[in-house]
């Protein structure tokens, strides 16, 4: 027989014994969630009626390369017509800057906006990706959005996104010509200027015969209402900061 095994005698850890890595799970140093360095906020998106439009700002990953290229912009273009006309989630505008997208965008709530714009981001991310060559996150983790409840907060976006190009422009001392299009956002497709857009460009014709890769707006406010807000936009404004 074997002599019974003697009993330790628990004895209690100081706090600094405690803390020192065993190799056998529990605390060590570096573990946790990363100090000093943005992460996915939790918090819980407002809700909204789906006869609000919103304005979605979605940023991109740092080190990712300006989108405001030709061939990325093919790819921005092809993702929202695919992605943008769902029965539930709809891109009507957009504008796509060096390191960040504008979109006006409907959903039928709060889920749907999530799920279309996860789809949207996918598809970016995937066919982006591909395009340069490269792996890892291409967008930042969240989007901004902002329900616009009003004619006047939606004519204000409206103008905001199609015309951002001018609004940074400005900020860098650059005027743009009068008349000017961006070719990066959905300005050529927009009805509501004051005075119709020249195409005679040759760049304007090429745009013009790919067709226009968003969606009709179902929402009074974003369809017609907006007009109540102030009328139709110059296209030579140059809007101010965000609304």
């Amino acid at each position: 027989m074997r002599p019974p095994r003697r009993r330790r005698t628990p004895v209690q850890l100081t706090l600094d014994q405690a803390r020192r890595p065993t190799g056998h799970g529990g605390w060590r140093p570096g573990a946790g969630r990363p100090k000093g360095r943005a992460t996915c906020s939790h918090q819980t998106r407002p809700r909204f009626p789906a006869s609000v439009p919103l304005h979605v700002t979605l940023k991109l990953a740092t080190g990712v390369p300006s989108f405001r290229r030709a061939a990325i912009m093919r790819v921005v273009r092809a993702a929202i017509a695919a992605g943008g006309h769902r029965g539930d989630f709809r891109v009507v505008h957009y504008n796509v800057l060096g390191d960040h997208l504008h979109l006006l965008v409907e959903a039928a709530g709060a889920a749907a906006l999530a799920r279309g714009m996860q789809g949207l981001s996918v598809r970016l991310a995937r066919r982006i990706n591909a395009l340069l060559g490269r792996r890892g996150r291409l967008l930042a983790q969240r989007y901004h959005a902002r329900a616009l409840r009003t004619p006047t907060e939606v004519r204000n976006a409206i103008r905001y996104v199609l015309l951002n190009a001018r609004h940074h422009g400005a900020e860098r001392g650059v005027a743009m010509a009068r008349g000017w299009v961006d070719p990066y956002s959905s300005a050529l497709w927009f009805d509501g200027w004051k005075a119709a857009i020249r195409t005679d460009a040759p760049w304007l014709r090429a745009l013009a015969k790919e067709g226009r890769p968003t969606a009709d707006a179902h929402t009074w406010l974003l369809a017609t209402g907006w007009r109540r807000g102030g009328g139709l936009i110059d296209v030579d404004d140059v809007p101010g900061p965000a609304p």
